[in-house]
C-alpha cells in the first residue's frame, strides 16, 4: 500500500506537459478542479474524463503508475460513496434494514466517486510532471502579488515544497520500519481493528522520531547556510513564459468556459 503512494514523486521524462511553466500547471490543476465541480451531468463528465485523458497522454506518464495513487484513497473512496449512497433522501430502490438505497443517493455517490478519481489523477499529473523545486518557484512567483500585503508566500512556498519532498521520504522510511518489525514477528494484518491499530504503535514511535530528527537536521543545514527567507533572493534559472505557455493558459480557460456554460445548457 504504501509503495503505492505518488503523490510528491517526480516521473522524469521528455513531455509537453513536463516543459510547461510550473505556474501554468498549478492554475490549470485549479481550473480543473473548479470545473470538476461545476458540471451537473454525465456528458459533461465524460467530456472532463476525455480531457484528462488528453493531458495524461501528453504527460507521457504511465496510466498504469499513475492509477498506483487511486489506491491509497480508496478508503476515502469509499466512505465517501456509502455516505452519499444511504443517506441522501429520494426514491427508495434497495432497502437493508435500516439503510436505505436511494436513486437519487446513487447518482450523487456514482457523480461524487467520478469527481474524486478525476481528482486525484489531475492532481498527480502536477506533481508527476514538476519537480519540487519548479513547484515551488512557481507558486512564489504565482503568489507575488501577495507580497504587496506583506504575506509570506516565499515561506509558504518553502514549506509546502518540503513537505512534498518529505512524502516520498517518509513512505520509504514507513516501509523498512515495517519490514523490520516484521522481521522480529510483528503481525499487521491479522486480529480485530483494534489489534491492528495496536500493532502500528512500534511503527509510528520511530517514525516520529525519525521525521522529528530530519526536520531537526533540516533546520540545522538552513540555519549553517544563513538562511534569512526570501527578501533578497534571486533564481538561478528565472521562470519566463512562452508561446506554448500562453497557449495552454488559453486552453485551460476555454475548458471552465465550457463547463460552466453545460449548466446552462439541458445535457443528460
Amino acid at each position: 500500500m504504501l509503495r503505492e503512494i505518488t503523490l510528491g514523486q517526480y516521473y522524469p521524462v521528455d513531455s509537453f506537459i513536463h516543459r510547461l511553466d510550473p505556474r501554468v500547471k498549478l492554475a490549470g490543476t485549479f481550473l480543473f478542479l473548479i470545473a470538476l465541480f461545476v458540471v451537473n451531468s454525465w456528458t459533461a463528465y465524460g467530456l472532463l474524463a476525455l480531457i484528462l485523458w488528453g493531458f495524461i497522454l501528453l504527460s507521457k506518464v504511465p496510466f498504469s503508475f499513475m492509477v498506483r495513487g487511486l489506491k491509497s484513497v480508496v478508503f476515502l473512496l469509499l466512505l465517501s460513496v456509502s455516505f452519499n449512497l444511504f443517506l441522501t433522501p429520494g426514491e427508495v430502490i434497495l432497502q437493508l434494514s435500516v439503510l436505505k438505497m436511494t436513486k437519487e443517493g446513487l447518482q450523487v455517490a456514482s457523480m461524487m466517486a467520478i469527481r474524486l478519481v478525476m481528482l486525484v489523477l489531475s492532481s498527480s499529473i502536477l506533481t508527476l510532471t514538476t519537480t519540487p523545486n519548479a513547484l515551488t518557484d512557481g507558486m512564489e512567483k504565482g503568489l507575488g502579488i501577495f507580497n504587496v500585503f506583506h504575506f509570506p508566500v516565499h515561506e509558504i512556498a518553502m514549506m509546502m515544497s518540503i513537505a512534498l519532498r518529505f512524502i516520498p521520504i517518509l513512505v520509504e522510511e514507513t516501509d523498512k520500519i515495517m519490514k523490520a518489525q516484521m522481521a522480529r514477528g510483528a503481525d499487521f494484518e491479522s486480529g480485530s481493528i483494534f489489534d491492528r491499530a495496536k500493532a502500528m504503535v512500534p511503527i509510528l514511535v520511530p517514525l516520529f522520531v525519525s521525521a522529528f530528527r530530519r526536520a531537526y537536521d533540516l533546520a540545522m543545514a538552513m540555519e549553517a547556510r544563513c538562511y534569512q527567507g526570501g527578501e533578497g533572493r534571486t533564481k538561478m534559472k528565472p521562470l519566463r513564459y512562452t508561446g506554448a505557455d500562453y497557449l495552454s493558459y488559453l486552453v485551460l480557460f476555454l475548458i471552465l468556459g465550457l463547463a460552466i456554460g453545460s449548466r446552462f445548457i439541458a445535457l443528460p
